[in-house]
């Protein structure tokens, strides 16, 4: 990387140079030089987003909640990984749901009207010349790329765009009440911090949680992409499951992470790549451990997209294509439960009754292999086939793997299933390698079969269903695959 940039910019400042930048200064010819000679880049006419409609809808909601609040919704700010270099930007969910708007440092304002709200995104415009920003800042245009311009995000998302850099001033000046969704952009929770409470301030945060808990047309689109992807994702898994087994499972964490990458945004989460007794650690993302055959391989990936909506999708593969005898055992019981769960995901039941009806498939079978003492409801109320199963059998997914996670107990565990809600149906059993209470041969093998399910009006739609799950269905694929 590069390290002669400037860390500020400036008429009024002196131009700082890295301590050890080759250059010592900038003479007065070279920066006169560079404020001309650029041809006119605006772009004009340009079409809104995608989701521009749907965003709209969004902030109309919000406004109707809270009406006479002023709302103030940051995307959030650069990170510093090292040093002088920063973790790759992700704009904070509320933000992005509510805007569309993917770019560090915006700030999304409703300011309350006698009849509403009227809502601003406040953004860094492009690049400034006169100055010398665009290219003596480490954040200019030509160290990090072009921005768009205010009139060109105001196309595109379809609000009115100011300066941002002039916004925590106006904040300070503010009357009246206000809300903030904290935890993202601290110099605007500066601005406001004797103006807000957390109380109220986590109000609009669970609110926001809350209206993602169902999807509309466009998300559901977004799902659907993200999981197609992912399914492309497993297919270049298994076909390079003899390189991974020379190398580790690094290889097989790479060879995701390129499909991620070339169709989508990112991966939404890290990747877990377990293999052999890895798969026993639910989240197992150091990924450096070996790949052998006659192992188990649980891979749990998704692919996030543009928009940032993600898929979250589980398969636990032979690597070398045919699952042994205790295996298959092991993987048909969690498929059984898995298919139950599934069953039950169904418009005006309750969320937690594909957990109840997977579990009550995983009890029976550790009641059935005389690894826990019966009666199976005696199990299930003592929780005792946790220790073999660990985790819930799901969650809500969307733009955070584990969506609307601020949302009320009542509205999300203990609520009620609607038309346009996305989730995990995810049983596993996982046998530790030291656990002396099952047989030897159980140990060190680690089952999770994970698909994302939309509920419809009539019952669900398995979004994943492009990826097999019965372990007949999974040898037939990966023998395809390799054949």
């Amino acid at each position: 990387m590069l390290d002669e940039a400037a860390d500020e910019a400036g008429e009024e400042e002196p131009i700082k140079q890295r301590k050890n930048g080759l250059y010592p200064g900038v003479s007065d010819e070279l920066a006169e030089n560079m404020k001309s000679g650029w041809a006119d880049t605006e772009l004009r006419g340009l079409e809104p987003i995608a989701q521009a409609e749907y965003t709209a809808a969004r902030r109309a909601a919000l406004s109707a909640r809270f009406p006479g609040d002023r709302l103030v919704i940051p995307a959030g700010n650069l990170k510093t990984r090292s040093n002088d270099t920063e973790y790759a930007f992700r704009a904070s969910v509320e933000y992005a749901y509510l805007t569309g708007n993917l770019t560090e440092d915006g700030v999304l304002v409703l300011e309350p009207t006698s009849d509403g709200h009227k809502a601003t995104i406040y953004l860094l415009p492009r690049s400034e010349r006169e100055n010398g920003e665009f290219w003596l800042s480490g954040q200019g245009e030509l160290w990090v790329g072009r921005r768009h311009s205010l009139a060109e995000a105001e196309q595109l998302y379809g609000i009115p765009a100011s300066d941002v850099r002039e916004l925590a001033a106006a904040l300070k000046e503010a009357t009246g009440p206000v809300r903030v969704v904290r935890g993202y952009d601290a110099g605007i929770e500066a601005a406001l911090t004797d103006k807000v409470t957390a109380e109220r301030d986590e109000e609009l945060r669970v609110f926001l949680s809350e209206a993602r808990l169902v999807k509309d047309e466009f998300e559901a689109g977004e799902l659907q992409k993200a999981v197609d992807s992912t399914v492309r994702g497993f297919e270049d898994v298994v076909k390079v499951l003899d390189k991974a087994e020379a190398t580790s499972e690094r290889y097989i964490e790479g060879t995701f992470f390129l499909r991620a990458r070339v169709e989508g945004n990112d991966i939404g989460y890290g990747s877990i790549c377990a293999a052999g007794p890895h798969a026993c650690t639910l989240h197992w993302v150091r990924n450096d451990g070996p790949v052998r055959s006659g192992d188990l391989l649980l891979l749990d990936a998704g692919v996030e997209t543009h928009t940032l909506y993600t898929a979250d999708v589980t398969r636990t593969l032979p690597i070398n294509g045919t699952y042994t005898e205790i295996q298959k055992k092991i993987y048909d019981a969690v498929y059984e439960a898995q298919e139950a769960g599934i069953a039950a995901v169904q418009p005006g039941g309750k969320f937690r009754d594909f957990h109840d009806a997977a579990q009550h498939v995983l009890a029976e079978k550790v009641v059935e292999w005389g690894l826990v003492e019966g009666p199976v409801e005696r199990v299930l109320e003592l929780g005792l086939q946790r220790r073999w199963t660990l985790h819930g059998t799901g969650h809500m997914l969307g733009m955070d793997v584990h969506d609307c996670a601020a949302a009320r107990t009542e509205t999300y565990v203990e609520g009620t299933l609607e038309p346009g809600m996305c989730l995990t149906v995810e049983p596993g059993l996982y046998f530790q390698a030291d656990d002396l209470t099952v047989p030897e041969e159980y140990r060190g093998i680690g089952v999770r079969i994970e698909d994302d399910i939309l509920v419809t009006e009539d019952g669900n739609v398995n979004l994943s269903a492009g990826l097999p799950r019965s372990s007949d269905e999974v040898e037939a694929w990966m023998a395809s695959l390799k054949g």
